[in-house]
């Protein structure tokens, strides 16, 4: 059925640029024409890219910026794989990812600069004093794509823009000529000041534009990524406005609907943007998919296959009220979740203890993540979409920046309704109740709601936190990954490639801290873990 649809979509104008004007009761809606032929198929392509796997090394560690996302989170606090060698993403668990002659540093860095590369060639092939609404409205998603990718780039490279604003950040490569074998790294502030220019120019050319797919970008998605980039600069008002507009038609996902495994399907209400992975996309390599990795129900995955399971630390896991229904995301200690009544993985009375000896499935480990459905239990396919943007985030960064602009009961009131509208199976949330401090309190928010989802380590270092994975009862942390991280440590910042230091002589590497070793400073505390 995906793939039947994936041909439709491309029978239909990828980007049906229209604006509507409403006349009392009645809708005028003028379609302007399809976009040059020309252009159509490098800017799908760019969206595809965005989660393709093996495009750059046939393996399975490589699904480009979801592979980056996914990255983010395990080199984070919340999520844990296990210690084994089918654990493709271990540089990312224990730090060796600083040896940038890695593939999955190497990854990490390209996959962000040849999107921006193909938005600068595909940017080029339009001429000056364009007026055809569809390349207009081609052009602003492309740089929204620009936008997106050195924001994940400057975390990775830098500290966040409050503490190290002039500081050195990553290259900057536009349409602008450039001398490849002299840029040196722009400062964060520099490259913020892009990603602004970028953003500014998507909001105001989508401007009542609409998509033929949740793939690609609109006036809320452009909106939602100036939100990202305000909430790291801390313009707290700019953000909160920029994250209502984002959410503007959309409402969280209902309790009934996330008691389920769910967060596969581009359609489901609550995604504001999402990848949409298609049959055939997938079949380009099963294994180095989102589905293979960080979704527990795939019989064509290393999670199940090799029992290299996405966990929740334990940490996190115990905070959680057991009325949350946001605890059933994850099984317990017996395996046991209420997301799994009525499942069975095939040829087995259920999924949790399913073991046909690692043909496809082996048991779940304790607090394994049910949270990332798939369309069907032991499915091959793969073909499972991945959210990139929730309203939930965005109502969480409204909290956020309310609270920073000292709008205290807003803030709470913004909280309390999410949590208690639609994530509460019994009892009732309270903001204060937890004893954490407001901001710790949307951290903590943020850390379940969009646990899996890319935020982990970006996070950590946009709120200026410690990496905490373990206290002294160090928890399901296994050893090679169980260490904490001070704020300002070195190491917490990724290095360049040697292929880029070979060739850009004004490009000057991230230096000092060292590989973090098992049980180091178990001391640190991150205000919402304690």
């Amino acid at each position: 059925m995906k793939r039947i649809l994936y041909l439709i979509i491309l029978l239909l104008p990828l980007v049906s640029c229209r604006k509507t004007m409403m006349v009392g009761t009645a809708s005028m809606s003028e379609t302007y024409a399809i976009a040059p032929e020309h252009a159509a198929a490098p800017f799908q392509q760019m969206f595809t890219d965005i989660g393709r796997p093996a495009k750059l090394y046939s393996t399975p560690d490589d699904w480009e910026f979801l592979m980056i996302l996914f990255c983010n989170d395990v080199e984070g606090a919340d999520i844990i794989l296990p210690d084994s060698g089918y654990n493709w993403f271990s540089v990312c668990g224990e730090y060796s990812s600083r040896n940038a002659n890695y593939r999955n540093p190497r990854i990490r860095y390209l996959a962000p600069y040849n999107m921006i590369a193909a938005v600068n060639t595909f940017l080029d092939g339009f001429g000056e004093d364009v007026t055809d609404p569809n390349s207009l409205c081609m052009m602003a998603q492309a740089h929204a794509l620009r936008a997106w990718s050195y924001m994940l780039l400057a975390p990775s490279f830098q500290f966040n823009y409050q503490i190290a604003g002039d500081k050195p950040c990553v290259p900057i490569v536009t349409q602008e000529p450039v001398d490849f074998t002299n840029n040196p790294r722009a400062t964060v502030k520099n490259v913020y000041s892009l990603i602004i220019e970028d953003l500014n120019y998507a909001v105001e050319t989508l401007e009542g534009m609409s998509r033929t797919s949740k793939m690609f970008i609109d006036g809320n998605v452009a909106h939602g990524l100036r939100a990202r980039a305000y909430l790291d600069m801390g313009e707290w008002q700019k953000a909160y406005d920029d994250a209502v507009k984002a959410a503007s038609g959309y409402t969280p996902a209902t309790l009934e609907e996330v008691s389920k495994p769910a967060f596969y399907d581009i359609n489901e209400h609550n995604w504001i943007w999402g990848y949409d992975m298609t049959t055939d996309v997938a079949m380009n390599y099963r294994y180095a998919t989102t589905s293979s990795w960080l979704r527990s129900f795939s019989g064509w995955g290393y999670a199940c296959a090799t029992q290299i399971y996405s966990c929740i630390n334990k940490l996190l896991y115990d905070k959680i009220p057991a009325g949350d229904i946001r605890k059933q995301w994850w099984v317990d200690e017996n395996l046991e979740s209420k997301l799994l009544d009525g499942l069975a993985w095939p040829g087995f009375d259920d999924v949790a203890n399913a073991s046909d000896g690692g043909d496809a499935k082996l048991p779940y480990l304790p607090y394994t993540n049910v949270k990332f459905g798939c369309f069907n239990v032991g499915t091959t396919d793969n073909d499972e979409d991945m959210p990139l943007m929730r309203v939930e985030e965005m109502i969480l960064i409204q909290a956020e920046c309310q609270a920073h602009l000292n709008k205290t009961e807003d803030a709470i009131a913004i909280l309390e309704n999410f949590v208690n509208t639609y994530r509460m199976a019994s009892g009732t949330y309270s903001a204060t109740a937890g004893g954490r401090d407001l901001l710790d309190e949307i951290w903590f928010q943020r850390r379940v709601e969009l646990w899996g989802e890319g935020f982990g380590i970006l996070d950590i270092k946009r709120l200026n936190k410690p990496l905490v994975r373990f206290h002294d009862d160090k928890g399901n942390v296994p050893a090679a990954f169980r260490f904490n991280l001070p704020n300002d440590d070195p190491y917490l910042l990724m290095r360049f490639p040697q292929g880029e230091l070979n060739t850009n002589f004004a490009l000057e590497d991230n230096t000092g801290g060292h590989q973090p070793v098992a049980d180091e400073n178990p001391a640190l505390r991150d205000g919402v873990t304690d």
